[in-house]
């Protein structure tokens, strides 16, 4: 039968007109505060090699914000590119670029050769580690390229699976990876498995991963943890050209108004500028201007995310005590325990996501939709929901996973009583 209790302390909470969003992992207005400074970052517009930020060229970026990033991600300025605020648009246009052009090394192989009468990739297939980042899925689906789930172990996909499916497919010529704090599972990748896709033996010759390593300094605990280097890895394996990385400050400075940057081999910066170069004359230079004279070094880049996790470790602990209170001890029910990153993976018996996401959203609890983490919105399982604490205020986040909790219990003994 159904418990009583559960329902009772729901409709309360359904009773105080609550209002809040949790669809999105977007940095809070205090978070946002950190980086005010930047705004009156910029005295002048001349770089540090004499360049007028304020005019045109440099499609590859400034010398002094590729120094930066590469600063941040452990590589040489010469690999790194910087261009635009959204990483996710860096994804993208890789993506249309292989599609219309071929990769570096394969000119003569467009990606979208052989589509017949279908949408641009419809002959190609990326693997997608889930659960996974919604966004990378989006551009899949809208460029009509196939996507095949791959399980996400505990230490990164499954490299058995993995393995298997591009030794024989030629047509897979692609993979996605968030390779630290993974959205929204909050995996971090294992040695072993970044030398494992370094070495993966492809029957695409011109198989590429993506590399989104958004949460690179997002930490949630004194432990900074690292992730070995996929460019070294895929160079030592003789497979310089395979790795792109992508990375930004979206969550670093403003979400809306950072700095992207890209960062890959030689060749594959070579073939990037070959393309962006038709693309535009030139990225917002004044914007890296102002963002390296804010940012300045990696040290302070780190005492600044530093002064984030102060802000965001309350709101996940919140979400811990929430959960840990209410769902400890209950059949199916599990989350993950994040070392950083911006999200929460509460995973339901299967077939109850989707009744708990809507009845929080009758106590005006707004989630991500259920199945947002797989392709095509389609969670196999109906079990994972993405809960994203960033956003609301300490009270917020603490009342919303409370409601959480008691939608999932709601759900879980309306499927008792029918049983």
């Amino acid at each position: 039968m159904i418990d009583q209790s559960v329902v009772a302390d729901f409709a309360a909470l359904k009773q105080r007109g609550l209002k809040l969003d949790m669809s999105r992992g977007k940095p809070a207005p205090e978070q946002l505060a950190l980086s005010a400074g930047l705004l009156g970052a910029l005295e002048d517009a001349r770089a540090a090699d004499g360049t007028d930020a304020r005019n045109y060229g440099g499609v590859l970026g400034l010398p002094e914000a590729r120094a930066l990033f590469g600063s941040l991600l452990d590589l040489p300025a010469s690999q790194v590119v910087v261009d635009g605020n959204s990483s996710l648009a860096l994804m993208h246009d890789t993506i249309v670029f292989a599609l219309l052009y071929g990769v570096a090394g394969h000119p003569n192989a467009r990606w979208s050769a052989g589509s017949s009468g279908g949408a641009v990739g419809s002959s190609i297939a990326f693997l997608c580690p889930v659960p996974g980042y919604d966004r990378h899925f989006s551009i899949c689906e809208a460029l009509g390229i196939r996507m095949i789930n791959v399980p996400l172990t505990a230490g990164g996909p499954d490299l058995e699976v993995v393995s298997r499916l591009v030794a024989d497919d030629p047509s897979i010529k692609g993979m996605w990876c968030v390779p630290k704090y993974s959205n929204p599972s909050g995996t971090i990748y294992a040695e072993d498995v970044v030398r494992g896709l370094a070495e993966l033996r492809t029957a695409a010759p011109d198989f590429r991963i993506l590399w989104d390593d958004a949460y690179r300094m997002h930490h949630l605990t004194e432990r900074k943890h690292e992730v070995p280097s996929l460019l070294d890895a895929c160079t030592r394996a003789g497979n310089p050209d395979r790795a792109i990385v992508f990375a930004s400050t979206s969550k670093i400075t403003f979400a809306g108004a950072g700095v992207a940057a890209l960062a890959a081999s030689p060749a594959n910066v070579a073939w990037w500028q070959s393309h962006v170069s038709v693309r535009t004359i030139g990225a917002d230079k004044i914007n890296q201007l102002r963002h390296v004279r804010y940012l300045r070094d990696r040290a302070h880049v780190e005492g600044l995310m530093d002064r984030h996790r102060a802000l965001l470790k309350p709101k996940f602990d919140a979400v811990e005590q929430e959960f840990s209170s209410q769902l400890s001890g209950l059949s199916g029910v599990s989350w993950s325990r994040p070392h950083g990153g911006y999200f929460v993976d509460l995973v339901t018996p299967p077939g109850l996501a989707k009744r708990t996401v809507a009845l929080a959203q009758e106590a005006g609890i707004t989630l991500t939709p259920a199945g947002a983490a797989f392709p095509y919105g389609k969670d196999p399982d109906d079990a994972h929901i993405r809960i994203a604490p960033s956003f609301p205020s300490l009270d917020e986040i603490t009342l919303a996973a409370r409601g959480v909790a008691l939608a999932l219990k709601v759900a879980i003994s309306e499927r008792v009583a029918h049983v």
